[in-house]
C-alpha cells in the first residue's frame, strides 16, 4: 500500500509514487509569491529590472537588495528567499573569481550558472556541506562572455534554461504573456528597459517609482541604475 501524500511531503530526497518531489514543487510555489522580476537579452545587451517590496515606511529602500553582481561580466535578479540567494551569489563570486585565478580569464555565463546549479541540487539528509531542503529560489542570470549576451533561467530543481525574455515571481504568468507578445530580438537596450519596466507596471500593485524598483544592464560590464537613472527610464513609460 502506497503511503499518503502527506508522508512523502517530508522526505527532502524521497520520490513519490507518481515520481515527483514534493519539497522541490513546494519551493518553486514560494517563488511564486516573490517579487517579480523581467530579464529581457538584446544584440547589445541584456536588461534586468525588478521590483523591490518595500513593506514599512520604515524601510530603507537601498538596503533592499534584488539584484546583485556575481562578476564584472554577470549579474542575476532574484525572486523568493534572498536569504537562499546570498548563499548562491557568493558561491558564484568564488567560483568566478577562482576560475579568474587559475586561468587568466573570465568565466563563461554557462559555466557559472552550472556552478550555481550544482549548488542547489546539493539538498539532502545527512550531509554536513548540504542544505536539508531545497534553495527557496529562482534566479535570472544575466551576463556577456565571448558568445555575446546571454540569459539564463534556473529554479529550485537546479535545471537552468537559455531564454530570450523571462519573467519570475508572483506576476510572471501574466508577465510572460506580456513578454512573449511585445519582445523582438532586434530591440535596442534602450527599448528593453522600457518594455522590462512597463511589464512589471503591469503586474505591480503599487504605483513604479525610482525606491520600489531596480534595473540592471550587463553590456559588456555589470551597471545597476542610480535612482536617477531608472527615473529616466519611467519618464519613458
Amino acid at each position: 500500500m502506497f503511503l499518503t501524500r502527506s508522508e512523502y511531503d517530508r522526505g527532502v530526497n524521497t520520490f513519490s509514487p507518481e515520481g515527483r518531489l514534493f519539497q522541490v514543487e513546494y519551493a518553486i510555489e514560494a517563488i511564486k509569491l516573490g517579487s517579480t522580476a523581467v530579464g529581457l537579452k538584446t544584440k547589445e545587451g541584456v536588461v534586468l529590472a525588478v521590483e523591490k517590496r518595500i513593506t514599512s515606511v520604515l524601510l530603507e529602500p537601498t538596503s533592499v537588495e534584488k539584484i546583485m553582481e556575481i562578476d564584472e561580466h554577470i549579474g542575476c535578479a532574484m525572486s523568493g528567499l534572498t536569504a537562499d540567494a546570498r548563499t548562491l551569489v557568493e558561491h558564484g563570486r568564488v567560483e568566478t573569481q577562482n576560475h579568474r585565478f587559475s586561468y587568466n580569464e573570465p568565466m563563461s555565463v554557462e559555466s557559472t550558472t552550472q556552478a550555481l546549479c550544482d549548488l542547489a541540487l546539493r539538498f539532502g539528509e545527512g550531509d554536513e556541506e548540504s542544505m536539508s531542503r531545497p534553495f527557496g529560489v529562482s534566479l535570472l542570470i544575466a551576463g556577456h562572455d565571448e558568445s555575446g549576451p546571454c540569459l539564463y533561467h534556473t529554479d529550485p530543481s537546479g535545471t537552468f534554461w537559455q531564454c530570450d525574455a523571462k519573467a519570475i515571481g508572483s506576476g510572471s504568468e501574466g508577465a510572460d504573456t506580456s513578454l512573449q507578445e511585445h519582445f523582438n530580438k532586434n530591440m535596442t537596450l534602450e527599448e528593453a528597459e522600457t518594455l522590462a519596466l512597463s511589464t512589471l507596471k503591469q503586474v505591480m500593485e503599487e504605483k513604479v517609482t525610482s525606491c520600489n524598483v531596480d534595473i540592471a544592464k550587463v553590456a559588456p560590464k555589470y551597471h545597476l541604475y542610480t535612482p536617477e537613472e531608472v527615473e529616466v527610464v519611467i519618464q519613458r513609460l
